[in-house]
């Protein structure tokens, strides 16, 4: 009888405990930055890391706290400095370095009868596209690929290429409209 009593007390307990849990949860959720997550919208989302940050989010952190410059993002050039400037309300700057032109869509693929297992380039992705093991063959999971080209400098038997990502039905997009000065 002693038994049940403390089993009905502990499930007591329980459900108290628990619904203190679930309420303080909902009560006191803490939310991201707003200002951080517009800016990380505006972002190619590339995580190429050419910033000086891993990744696009905590550039657009360190973007939101003041302690970065608006004009780091390699890949998304000055348009996308221009952008993150306005939404921050800050004066347009140089571009750190100038980015190329706009390429297609690319994808890193590797030489499977060149590839050394040497996991230089696994250690490089800044997504975790690129799989394998340490002295087998490795390959790219071209979903997560995000086309930084950060693989290629470090593969010591040059097996890494980037290729034109082939339009499929998972991966098509509209192309974006022409301006009226451009089809003029």
């Amino acid at each position: 009888m002693t038994g049940l009593i403390g089993i009905v007390i502990f499930l007591g307990l329980s459900v108290v405990f628990g619904l203190l849990l679930g309420y303080a949860a909902v009560r006191f959720k803490v939310e991201g930055d707003p200002v951080a997550e517009l800016i990380d919208k505006k972002l190619p989302q590339t995580q190429c890391g050419q910033c000086g940050y891993p990744g696009c989010k905590p550039y657009a952190e360190a973007l939101a706290k003041g302690e970065a410059e608006v004009n780091l993002c390699i890949p998304g050039g000055e348009p996308t400095m221009l952008e993150i400037a306005e939404l921050l309300q800050v004066e347009p700057k140089a571009m750190e370095a100038e980015a190329t032109e706009p390429k297609p869509p690319m994808v890193a693929l590797i030489n499977e009868d060149l590839c050394i297992g040497c996991v230089l380039c696994i250690k490089a992705c800044p997504v975790d596209a690129i799989i394998g093991a340490t002295k087998m063959m490795h390959t790219v999971i071209k979903k997560e690929c995000t086309g930084c080209e950060l693989c290629i400098p470090v593969c010591p038997v040059d097996c890494i290429d980037m290729v034109t990502e082939q339009p499929s039905p998972q991966n098509w997009k509209w192309p974006e409209p022409k301006s009226l000065t451009e089809s003029a």
